[in-house]
């Protein structure tokens, strides 16, 4: 395992104070003093107070508390005590309505990491709610997993036994690229005879040998022909549940995420979760290029709050399910048969697109200036990315310019591909979930030894300048951040378990991907991921220095007690409470746009 770097940590804490111009007369500043101020900033490290000014929402000076002080010597200091002060953590890859509507209450979330760790499990689940919900109410659960609760299909034959009630229930793949469904939910679909209509263009229905539906629909299109009608019966309040998911955020640190599968129909949710008082979450929004309207230039009124990035798209699929582009091909065992993967390898037969298709997308955006951002999972899949953006990025004459295209993902990638793309000015946003709470299957099981213990390369990754950061993809995982530290710089599974020691990071690597890069990933590192005059007072409150306990026992010494947003003390009860005056029935198209991004996994 790699050493450490704590280069930055040993330096002692700075009596160099940066101060901002003269503050305006009317202005507030705060004095917060912590028992170490970790600053992300190289040239001024660590610190023992930061000041910000409440009218800007920005940092005035940061530095030792004499001299933070007397820059504003009539500001209000608060004694933070024991506290570690950090800039708030970046995911710069997430899907906060589709992850609120379908894991948070009224919904279930049943995945493996969340406490249902066998298929027994998650019968038992959908057995207690179908009793215990009220009599006719659709249910929604999400997060089946065939590998790793070596669940079956849950099909509607499946799933009739687990609701004795009759009611319609919905159970989502925890890929996000399939939804199984009972005769509740058939009936209530109102498809003649129990026969789903023509599949859609990207999507298909299961069908029993007499054409009737097996409870089972696979790829965007035709799970929202499913769910789309039910969802709204399930879930009454689907802006609450994307706020749900923003409090849940910022209870694990975070004050800075994205939407990775924006389209219109989200406007006016994140909007209004913008526009609460209390709102504890800058977000950036990638818009999908399957949308017509995808290149249409969108604004909203606070523009550090909310802005549109860039857009997204596919290159392959998943490696749950094995429709991904890599050059090699999965193990013949008893669990990949059970979860169904498809051995392979697939090559360029993964794709989701044609190397033409490719670039008539490219061609379509790049002259508009959006950051474009690939999901990407397989190595041969990366070949092609990077062999697109290259053209375009020649054709349209932005090599060498700061656009910061992005990858996401990349479980297979090697390590000439991320020397490549720095070539290219290319960023990647590594998914250090698919190592931790699959990494033991990975290697040996899912794939041979030299695939499977060097997926999600971190180590290689860093050897090059591309702004590596980490994301957790909500709902596929919970947005822990110190969780990917702490597993990214051990380099254990959940269970424990070393596998591939040499794609290692050091801490100081670690914490950069969480917090310096992400900002630089979402072209905002001139506003947040480090403490610096200027910056927004994005902050989060650790109740220990993350730099001096033992990386194994990060998630146990290591909590966090509330994020600062701007200044302001973020009170996420007091923010559900603001969302909840506001008018459900205005926000009831969040149901269909979230799923059109379910097939982002």
């Amino acid at each position: 395992m790699k050493k450490i770097n704590r280069t930055f940590i040993s330096k002692s804490i700075s009596a160099f104070v940066m101060c901002s111009a003269p503050l305006f007369a009317s202005a507030e500043v705060v004095v917060l003093k912590a028992a170490n101020i970790i600053t992300m900033d190289e040239k001024n490290p660590r610190a023992e107070a930061i000041a910000f000014d409440t009218n800007t929402k920005k940092i005035t000076a940061v530095g030792s508390l004499k001299d933070v002080s007397a820059s504003a010597p009539n500001a209000t200091v608060k004694d933070l005590g024991t506290t570690v002060l950090m800039p708030g953590f970046i995911d710069p890859h997430n899907h906060p309505f589709l992850s609120g509507i379908t894991t948070q209450a009224p919904a279930f979330w049943i995945a493996p990491y969340v406490g249902y760790k066998t298929w027994a499990d998650v019968q038992a689940k959908i057995l207690k709610e179908d009793k215990a919900a009220p009599a006719g109410v659709p249910l929604i659960f999400n997060g089946v997993d065939k590998l790793l609760q070596q669940a079956p299909t849950p099909t509607k034959d499946v799933l009739d036994k687990l609701t004795p009630s009759g009611r319609p229930v919905l159970v989502i793949d925890n890929s996000g690229h399939a939804v199984y469904f009972n005769t509740a939910s058939i009936k209530m679909l109102g498809w003649k005879g129990g026969k789903p209509p023509a599949n859609p263009v990207g999507g298909s229905f299961g069908r029993n040998k007499d054409g009737a539906s097996n409870g089972t629909a696979n790829e965007t299109a035709a799970i929202m022909a499913v769910a789309g009608p039910i969802l709204p019966k399930a879930i009454p309040h689907l802006l609450l549940s994307g706020a749900e998911w923003y409090a849940y955020m910022a209870s694990l640190g975070i004050t800075a995420t994205s939407e990775h599968t924006y389209s219109t129909g989200m406007y006016k949710g994140y909007l209004a979760l913008a526009s609460v008082p209390n709102s504890p979450l800058r977000m950036s929004v990638y818009h999908m290029a399957v949308d017509a309207d995808a290149g249409v230039k969108a604004t909203w009124p606070d523009s550090s709050m909310v802005r549109k990035n860039g857009i997204k798209l596919w290159a392959d699929g998943t490696p749950w399910l094995g429709s991904v582009a890599q050059s090699f091909g999965y193990l013949d065992n008893e669990r990949t048969r059970n979860a169904e993967i498809i051995l392979g390898p697939l090559g360029e037969k993964g794709m989701n697109y044609t190397r033409l298709q490719l670039d008539e997308l490219l061609d379509k955006y790049s002259p508009m200036g959006y950051q474009m951002a690939f999901h990407c999972n397989g190595d041969v899949g990366f070949d092609v990315v990077l062999d697109a953006y290259e053209y375009a990025l020649n054709k349209y004459n932005l090599i060498g310019t700061d656009h910061r295209w992005r990858v996401e993902h990349l479980g297979a990638a090697r390590a000439d591909q991320f020397k490549r793309a720095e070539s290219l000015g290319v960023t990647v946003s590594l998914a250090p979930f698919q190592y931790i709470y699959w990494g033991d299957l990975l290697d040996g099981t899912m794939f041979k030894p030299e695939y499977g213990a060097q997926w999600q390369r971190a180590g290689d990754s860093f050897k090059y300048n591309i702004h590596t950061t980490f994301h957790n993809d909500g709902s596929v995982s919970p947005p822990s951040t110190l969780r990917n530290i702490q597993h990214m710089v051990t380099r254990t599974t959940d269970a424990g378990t070393v596998h591939g020691a040499n794609q290692a990071v050091t801490l100081d690597q670690a914490l950069k991907a969480s917090t310096i890069n992400g900002a630089y990933q979402l072209k905002r590192d001139t506003e947040i991921g480090s403490l610096e005059v200027g910056k927004y007072a994005d902050l989060v409150e650790l109740s220990a220095d993350i730099t001096a306990v033992n990386p194994n026992e990060i998630m146990d010494k290591v909590k966090v007690q509330g994020t600062w947003l701007g200044g302001k003390k973020i009170d996420t009860a007091q923010f559900l409470k603001e969302i909840k005056a506001i008018d459900p029935s205005e926000h009831q198209a969040l149901g269909e746009a979230s799923l059109k991004g379910v097939h982002s996994h």
